[in-house]
């Protein structure tokens, strides 16, 4: 089928519409759902109801079962993805999802987050997501990419085997498939102790299908081009730098699915939002609030690119492959952002925590 698509359009129109497609189909999933980790992270640190981290578990575990099952069934075939085949950090795995999860809290949500955000209106989400898109590009290929080069190397990995971390653990794919439909039970279980609507429940397991969509996707398409086809899925860092880029040096690009991604999720989100009502400009409540933003958003950029993704590229999507320093950074990012949530926005509990006692105040 691809291949008659591809006489078509050609191979890059045809790349290009994929990514669109499927990142419209996440954005929409991701807006109505209300999907965000750091959402997820602050409700189970702080001990909530749980609805946003029902939402998560059910996009987190359906990107995993659809994944796998589609390996399962011979569709799709993941030993060379890059998250698996090449060679990979630790090092980077634990400070980036250190990083980036601190970065999430300070700007109130992960890189997906922000563009779903900037989409139906909000100033604060788009101008975040521009510090972080420029941060990424300059730690990828600018002026911060000797540091994040250094700590890269600090301890790496081969690719292969020793990067899939069930292999790791003696386990294959009844093992990942298992743990997978653990972890989705888990999610609707939560969901119907929290009485999460049918309506959100359907869109987060919705933006979970989009991630299992676009590797199987580019799989298909690389099976039918003559040129190579790089194997990959929903991801913010890279497209993001990618996309401003574009933007700003040329709009002669080669077109691939990255540069359809990011887009079709702000086309996605903006469908979304305008169904439902929800468009709204908003912005910046004082010079505090902009200067938190903007520190979050660069400690997400610099944290995703020596990471190797954002909380949905490397937590969701290089979870979805069991790739080891994907599920390293993803366990960074809960510790970085529940840290972060409890030092920054709880003053008051950590100060008792850490003296003892409640900060005075005058009155």
């Amino acid at each position: 089928m691809l291949s008659n698509a591809i006489d078509v359009l050609g191979e890059d129109v045809l790349s290009w519409l994929g990514g669109l497609v499927v990142g419209a189909l996440f954005g929409f999933c991701a807006q109505r759902s209300r999907f965000c980790l750091r959402a997820a992270v602050i409700e189970f640190v702080r001990g909530e109801s749980g609805r946003r981290l029902s939402v998560w578990l059910l996009t987190f575990a359906a990107a995993l079962l659809a994944t796998q099952g589609l390996v399962a069934l011979g569709l799709l075939d993941v030993s060379e993805a890059r998250q698996l085949a090449q060679q990979g950090s630790i090092s980077g795995a634990v400070i980036g999802g250190l990083m980036f999860g601190c970065g999430m809290v300070l700007t109130r949500g992960c890189a997906s987050r922000l563009l779903v955000l900037s989409a139906n209106g909000n100033l604060r989400a788009l101008l975040s997501g521009l510090v972080f898109a420029v941060t990424a590009q300059a730690s990828y290929r600018g002026v911060l990419s000797p540091a994040r080069e250094w700590l890269t190397n600090l301890w790496l990995v081969d690719g292969g085997p020793s990067r899939d971390v069930m292999a790791a653990l003696g386990g294959g794919l009844p093992e990942k498939i298992g743990f997978a439909a653990v972890w989705l039970l888990a999610g609707i279980a939560f969901a119907v102790r929290n009485r999460v609507g049918f309506g959100v429940a359907f869109g987060a397991v919705g933006a979970g299908i989009a991630i299992a969509t676009g590797w199987i996707f580019t799989y298909q398409l690389a099976q039918a081009s003559f040129a190579p086809v790089s194997l990959k899925s929903v991801t913010f860092s890279g497209p993001s730098a990618e996309v401003l880029m574009w933007v700003l040096n040329s709009p002669h690009w080669l077109l691939d699915f990255d540069l359809g991604l990011v887009p079709g999720v702000f086309l996605g989100s903006f469908i979304s939002g305008a169904g439902g009502r929800e468009l709204k400009l908003e912005g910046f409540s004082g010079g505090q609030s902009m200067r938190r933003y903007l520190a979050g958003a660069v400690l997400m950029g610099f944290g995703a690119m020596l990471a190797g993704g954002c909380a949905v590229g490397a937590g969701v999507t290089g979870a979805s492959v069991f790739a080891l320093t994907a599920w390293i950074v993803l366990l960074g990012m809960w510790v970085g952002a529940g840290v972060t949530d409890f030092f920054v926005d709880r003053p008051d509990d950590a100060a008792k925590a850490v003296f003892g006692v409640m900060p005075s105040t005058r009155p």
